[in-house]
């Protein structure tokens, strides 16, 4: 049974891709974006262009994770029109690229924002419709840089997305008893496919970047040369867009709860499966095993 999906940052990259291949599977996909009349319109016309020629339930739906009221607005939106909604999905991001003390602590919060405050601005939305139904899936889109390797003049977008990843764990325990199960999706470095790097924000000081441009000369160009050629030559970013449909297509009560897609192996996997593991072992120790997978109730409503 085709369920209803809402999946932000949904105008390219992994949330466009995904969103597609939701479609195609047979789910109702709202795709968020925000300004779906403005600089977002030809993107919104490129999806219902897509829905007709596959054939396939892509809506869009206007969601700015920045503002509160676009959230609930978004979601009243989907419920009133679908009927329900079954999954959430936070994919929205911004990616910033440049020395970490040439940011101001203003910027810094600013990719908070969308990486994290903008989940939860979406949560307080969605999460009572899928309470009330004690029943649903939140998916969160991670990145390998939380517990991997990690490259110099991306820590504000790295600090950012392990602060996600740390509220998506919490998060988990304290929907289990409402029967709504959690999974972190973890793609790694993709050199192409995505435009966050092209999209990426850059610090507005420029006192203190020649400084580090005396040191660092050409690093970025270096990190992104090295990445690409320790991809492996079937590296396709389309394999998250998979990964996320299979982990929605999944039984509920099954799902796993990290899924890692990397082509390069910054080795976030192998530190991420003693992270969970020893999560559990704790949960388990202090009488809270329960909590670790969706509590099923009488009669739930299939996620």
């Amino acid at each position: 049974m085709g369920k209803t999906i809402v999946i932000t940052g949904a105008g390219s990259g992994f949330g466009a891709l995904a969103a597609r291949a939701l479609a195609r599977a047979g789910h109702t996909v709202y795709a968020g974006m925000r300004n779906t009349e403005g600089r977002n319109a030809d993107r919104v016309t490129d999806a219902r262009t897509y829905a007709a020629e596959h054939d396939v339930d892509l809506r869009t739906v206007e969601l700015d994770v920045l503002s509160q009221e676009s959230a609930d607005a978004a979601v009243s939106t989907v419920v009133d029109k679908a009927g329900s909604l079954d999954v959430i999905i936070h994919n929205a991001g911004h990616m910033v690229t440049g020395p970490s003390e040439a940011f101001t602590p203003t910027e810094l919060a600013a990719v908070y924002d969308t990486n994290v405050l903008g989940t939860q601005r979406v949560n307080r939305a969605a999460l009572p419709h899928l309470r009330a139904q004690e029943n649903g899936l939140v998916v969160w889109i991670g990145s390998t840089s939380t517990r991997g390797g990690t490259p110099p003049y991306l820590a504000p977008y790295f600090a950012a997305k392990a602060a996600m990843d740390s509220l998506a764990v919490s998060y988990a325990a304290e929907l289990a008893r409402f029967n709504i199960e959690t999974t972190i999706i973890v793609p790694g470095s993709f050199t192409s496919g995505t435009n966050h790097f092209a999209t990426g924000g850059h610090p507005a000081e420029q006192t203190v970047i020649p400084d580090y441009e005396a040191r660092y000369a050409g690093l970025m160009d270096q990190v992104s040369s090295s990445l690409a050629a320790l991809a492996p030559a079937d590296a396709d970013v389309a394999q998250v867009a998979d990964a996320i449909v299979e982990v929605v297509d999944t039984p509920h009560g099954t799902r796993p709860f990290r899924v890692h897609i990397d082509p390069v192996n910054d080795g976030s996997e192998e530190v991420s499966d003693v992270a969970d593991r020893i999560r559990a072992q704790f949960l388990t120790r202090i009488g809270l095993q329960d909590l670790l997978a969706p509590t099923h109730t009488m009669s739930p409503r299939s996620a």
